[in-house]
């Protein structure tokens, strides 16, 4: 079974062609960092009218680099929420003239099943009950899914994201855009202790996180440093602010790895890239005696690939969508799973 699957959620213009389920037969991403960089974030005017000169050569090339037609699809996936309204019209637009072209079924992804089940492409079937962390510019989300493969959302940032605020900070410091790999460049030289940061909703009950307050912190931090002739070093600043980050998002999906006695860990996302991030996952796991499962950095940022692994299971499990299939920027996570 051959399911292409199509992302447009955010500036990554993405295609992928997955076959029966776990094989990975290509991933081609055109990215919109260059174009989006001047304006120290993505526009989503911009991203959509990018996606609409990318889309059809990257899904020529997907096809090329797999191999095969697109006659020998059998079936179409897209994302189709949550994202920007722009981007996500112009990837569901497109998913359904070629479905509508081709003959063949449309399945309709959620953006963040999607970055969950990417991982089975490098680590095979995910089996049984498992807890996701997933983390991205616009996404700080952990994930339950059950025994019945739903998942429901369990918590979740209650303001910024972890990529957004790594991309208000690195701007704050002069170090670019996209913020996360500048931050976790720079954060590699540095002491994580040179700054006394807070840990925001540490302790709270549940498993939802806050990470605008932090950035706050190390603003007024930074400024008193400043008025008191002691500005630390960019690095110094970059791994103190890492290491917060990274301290409330581990405590957080490890509270509920326990609670839910989740033998397996995914972690997934953007910022699943971050060296800092997947050491101490790692780390925690392995004190835990749990299964830690993290997709190459590759896997982690938008990409195709992950669309057409999560339609390719609901294909197989008969979930498919209608000419009616509609963006949606602010859809929940899926509850419906493959049987």
């Amino acid at each position: 079974m051959l399911v292409l699957g199509i992302e447009t959620s955010c500036d990554e213009t993405a295609v992928g062609v997955v076959e029966d389920r776990l094989r990975l037969r290509a991933d081609v991403v055109a990215s919109q960092v260059d174009l989006h960089a001047r304006f120290g974030g993505v526009v989503p005017e911009v991203a959509a009218r990018a996606h609409l000169e990318a889309l059809l050569p990257v899904v020529e090339r997907a096809l090329d680099e797999a191999g095969v037609r697109a006659e020998d699809l059998d079936g179409v996936a897209v994302t189709h929420g949550p994202g920007l309204a722009g981007p996500l019209l112009v990837g569901v637009a497109a998913a359904k003239g070629l479905a509508l072209g081709l003959d063949v079924p449309l399945v309709g992804v959620n953006h963040l099943r999607a970055h969950v089940e990417v991982a089975q492409l490098e680590h095979g079937e995910l089996d049984g009950p498992l807890v996701a962390l997933v983390v991205s510019g616009g996404h700080t989300s952990i994930v339950a899914r059950d025994a019945t493969g739903t998942m429901r959302e369990v918590g979740a940032t209650v303001d910024d994201a972890a990529g957004e605020a790594f991309d208000k900070v690195a701007r704050y410091l002069g170090l670019g855009f996209p913020g996360g790999p500048a931050i976790d460049a720079a954060a590699r030289t540095g002491r994580i202790d040179a700054l006394d940061l807070p840990r925001p909703m540490l302790d709270a009950p549940g498993y939802d996180l806050s990470l605008s307050g932090l950035k706050t912190a190390l603003v007024r931090t930074l400024e008193a440093s400043d008025a008191a002739g002691t500005t630390p070093a960019v690095a110094d600043v970059a791994a103190s602010f890492q290491e917060a980050v990274v301290d409330v998002q581990v405590a957080k999906v490890m509270r509920a790895v326990v609670d839910l006695d989740a033998p397996t860990l995914v972690v997934a996302g953007g910022v699943a890239a971050n060296s800092r991030l997947r050491a101490r996952i790692a780390a925690a796991c392995d004190a835990a005696g749990v299964r830690a499962v993290l997709p190459s950095p590759r896997l982690c940022t938008d990409n195709g690939a992950m669309v057409a692994a999560a339609g390719a299971n609901l294909l197989a499990a008969g979930v498919v969508s209608g000419p009616d299939l509609e963006a949606d920027p602010g859809l929940l996570l899926a509850t419906r799973a493959p049987a």
